[in-house]
């Protein structure tokens, strides 16, 4: 396939970014974004151009059960084609809402080709989502067209809204189900559609993909991305990743959050790397290492939740190709770290990212480790922090992006902003993306330290780090701490309201398997934290609990906070709780 312009400009910045491997300090020196045009459709530009005539396996999904698909680079490029040929054909124009809710399958990657060659504007949505969230989200989203399975569409009998459903797998679903959805299109029609090739009539700031936030503290933003913010932009979680051609990549992230779209998409196919998918039902540690393996997974990404889990059931056999491991989500703990080190003689690398960006910050291949540390800006990133006070930066503040006018005779009516990996703003909440944006920054609300060296370190978010006496305490540090007593599988730390010290603070922890919730284990978990951490930021209290998270997986510390809150007003102490004055000798 005859190159474009905008596909050259983005294989010269790739290519400098793969020609950089191994040299981080080079990478960022020499890397700027490319120029490519405004009518840039990374489908079109940088897929089909991979794609044409590849055999290469571009995706390969895995089941439980031993069932296998695979799809080479062609073979999708053909598929996406006529899949967008029978959308079109179906009704689809460019600028609707697609709504795609899909679980790891393969119709999930072929409808994100073709809506994007199409220019449909594609909503990813989480298959854990009930009939309530999917009202919001149709009424809000402007949704016109609805990709689902049978066991999800049928939750939209009860969403109102002007919409029309495409069912994928209709013939696998149950006789009730098949009835109920019998207005919906049967996507396996599309197999019958041909194969021309689509025209391109995508324009660079036009919008690709629309994400509900998380909405950990308040009611989900929309983030919207054009076709640079997120296709061109995800060259800096290409860098991050490490992911070169010939490589096998595997994230553990689920459609429907943006994640899946950094390293289940953009990020190894940039490369003309194969995604490799390891589907369960039920978190498996030693199934999903032993999968590593088989397939020669080369590059491995992972949350904190998943990495913890991994040590907890001791797998030290370090998977046979294995060369790169990240994590990305949370902030990643030493001691993780330290003991896949030892295991598998692999530094996990911490990378950093919002729903609006793509990575932002993160440790290269070749950086030298902090242990705890998210690292450096990554290429083309240009990352300060800043007192939330005075607006001036400083070596600990909020993490933002500055904001550069763009050049108007280039980018006609895009946004004014760079870097070109920013959202290009909240949809229908002009005052969010003005809040967000505000002084000619981007701010992310995540606060970090600068150590000596540059290297980043997050201490929390701005509504999460809180004042004990006249101590600011960040809740990664002590959460940290407490993750090295073998009693804690996870924990989750907000500062509890006291009269006399404003606040003091509080873990909420999950036991790993098999450990009691007994006032013995909250002594061990007390006494670890007093020796552990500085007496300002000690744990003062602590209750077993199951830790409240988004269906992203982000722990709702807002819910613990106002729990903590009520308690207070109402001057009661939660029964579940141990505190320090219960244990003499541990009070002071």
């Amino acid at each position: 396939m005859t190159q474009t312009d905008a596909s050259a400009a983005f294989f010269a910045a790739r290519d400098q970014l793969l020609a950089c491997a191994g040299d981080p300090a080079r990478a960022r020196a020499e890397f700027s974004w490319p120029d490519v045009g405004d009518a840039f459709n990374w489908a079109h530009d940088v897929f089909d151009v991979i794609a044409e005539g590849n055999d290469t396996v571009a995706l390969w999904i895995s089941e439980e059960d031993g069932r296998e698909q695979k799809l080479t680079f062609a073979e999708l490029k053909r598929r996406s084609d006529q899949v967008a040929n029978w959308l079109r054909a179906t009704g689809l124009r460019r600028g609707d809402v697609a709504m795609l809710m899909l679980g790891n399958r393969v119709e999930l990657w072929e409808i994100m080709l073709a809506a994007m060659k199409l220019g449909v504007v594609i909503l990813p949505t989480s298959v854990v989502l009930g009939a309530a969230e999917l009202v919001d989200r149709v009424e809000r989203g402007r949704v016109t067209w609805v990709f689902a399975a049978p066991e999800d569409a049928i939750k939209f009998g009860d969403v109102p809204g002007r919409y029309r459903g495409v069912g994928v797998g209709l013939a696998d679903g149950t006789k009730d189900q098949r009835s109920a959805l019998w207005e919906w299109a049967p996507y396996e029609e599309s197999r019958a559609a041909g194969t021309a090739a689509i025209p391109k009539l995508t324009r660079s700031i036009d919008p690709a993909l629309i994400y509900f936030t998380s909405g950990t503290t308040s009611l989900p933003k929309i983030v919207v991305h054009s076709h640079t913010s997120y296709p061109l932009g995800h060259l800096t979680t290409m860098s991050w990743l490490g992911v070169r051609p010939g490589d096998t990549h595997l994230v553990i992230s689920a459609p429907g959050w943006a994640k899946h779209a950094w390293s289940s998409f953009f990020g190894p196919w940039h490369v003309g790397a194969t995604i490799f998918v390891a589907n369960y039902a039920r978190f498996d540690a030693e199934f999903l290492v032993s999968e590593l393996d088989r397939a020669g997974v080369t590059t491995f990404c992972a949350p904190p939740t998943v990495w913890r889990m991994l040590i907890q059931h001791r797998l030290d056999r370090k998977p046979r190709a294995l060369r790169e491991v990240v994590s990305a989500g949370e902030p990643l703990n030493p001691e993780v770290i330290a003991r896949i080190q030892e295991w598998w003689g692999l530094e996990i690398r911490d990378g950093y990212g919002q729903t609006e960006t793509t990575a932002l910050i993160g440790n290269m291949p070749g950086d030298p480790i902090v242990p705890g540390a998210m690292g450096l800006p990554l290429p083309g990133v240009d990352a300060v922090l800043v007192d939330p006070l005075t607006g001036e930066e400083a070596r600990e503040g909020e993490i933002c992006l500055r904001i550069v006018p763009a050049d108007p005779e280039r980018d006609g009516d895009a946004p004014r902003h760079a870097p070109r990996n920013l959202m290009t703003g909240y949809f229908g909440n002009d005052e969010a993306t003005a809040r967000a944006t505000a002084g000619g920054l981007f701010h992310t609300g995540d606060v970090a330290q600068r150590g000596d060296d540059g290297v980043l370190t997050f201490v929390g978010r701005t509504d999460d780090v809180f004042k004990s006496s006249d101590f600011k305490v960040s809740p990664f540090e002590v959460e940290s701490a407490l993750l090295e007593h073998p009693a804690v599988a996870e924990a989750a730390v907000v500062g509890a309201p006291d009269e006399t010290k404003l606040n003091v603070t509080k873990a909420y922890v999950a036991l790993a398997a098999g450990v009691p919730a007994t006032q013995d284990t909250a002594r061990e978990v007390l006494a670890h934290a007093r020796v552990a951490l500085p007496p300002y930021m000690r744990v003062r209290r602590v209750e077993f609990f199951e830790l409240p998270k988004t269906t992203s997986g982000k722990i709702r510390r807002v819910e613990l906070r106002d729990r903590e809150v009520v308690a207070y007003d109402a001057g009661e102490r939660l029964p579940e709780e141990w505190r320090e004055e219960d244990f003499p000798g541990l009070k002071g």
